[in-house]
């Protein structure tokens, strides 16, 4: 899953990503609202942390802007604002939740936690195909009813995949997935985390797909 994270303090900025980053999360972070508004135009998230105090623009015209375009991301504020009406004018332009600074990283991880089942009971909280399944909710995989545990690019991999089954998807859409902007992306590392699953899904009814010069795509069996 991949988080954007808009914070003009870049020091507070790279503590939290790395945080995030041992969760298994990509995260991208812009510093400034027109950064952030324009990322937002162009890519998917599932899960936007936002600072409302930002250079160029600021965040509740960043997130007043994001609901225009009809999107449902969840939107967790970070302020050091904390009053009530502070509170209530970000609730009301369609944030999600509000933390103020400081605050604990471990409250932070609850409230992405809370969001993101929330998020999940709002399409299926477990996706199933095959024998393979992700509960939305914890983010763990079991395979034929066990517990399938991976590191976090296999993991980026298989959950993006598990959530466009039988589609083709190529490297580039992968990447995106499982590579932030401070990573150096390489597609070609798509194919080693492909093959290093295939072995872990070899056995049961679920099969990563290679269609040359297209992509990937997860198969299931039928019996």
């Amino acid at each position: 899953m991949r988080i954007l994270l808009v914070e003009d303090n870049v020091e507070l900025a790279n503590w939290i990503a790395k945080l995030l980053r041992t969760d298994k999360f990509a995260v991208d972070c812009v510093h400034d609202g027109e950064d952030a508004d324009h990322v937002l135009r162009i890519n998917e998230y599932s899960l936007v942390i936002l600072d409302l105090s930002l250079p160029g623009m600021d965040g509740l015209e960043v997130l007043r802007r994001l609901r225009q375009r009809n999107s449902d991301v969840p939107v967790i504020i970070l302020t050091a604002n904390s009053s009530l009406r502070g509170r209530i004018t970000g609730l009301d332009e369609g944030a999600d939740d509000y933390l103020a600074k400081p605050f604990e990283i471990t409250e932070l991880e609850a409230r992405i936690r809370v969001q993101l089942r929330r998020a999940a009971n709002r399409a299926a909280p477990i996706l199933q195909f095959g024998d393979l399944s992700l509960d939305a909710r914890t983010r763990e995989f079991t395979l034929a009813g066990h517990p399938l545990p991976l590191p976090p690019r296999e993991h980026a991999v298989l959950e993006f995949l598990i959530h466009k089954p039988g589609k083709t998807v190529s490297k580039s859409q992968i990447s995106g997935s499982v590579f932030d902007f401070d990573d150096e992306a390489d597609e070609s590392a798509i194919e080693v985390y492909v093959h290093r699953l295939r072995k872990k899904l070899e056995g049961s009814r679920v099969q990563i797909r290679t269609l040359r010069g297209l992509g990937y795509a997860l198969h299931a069996d039928e019996t």
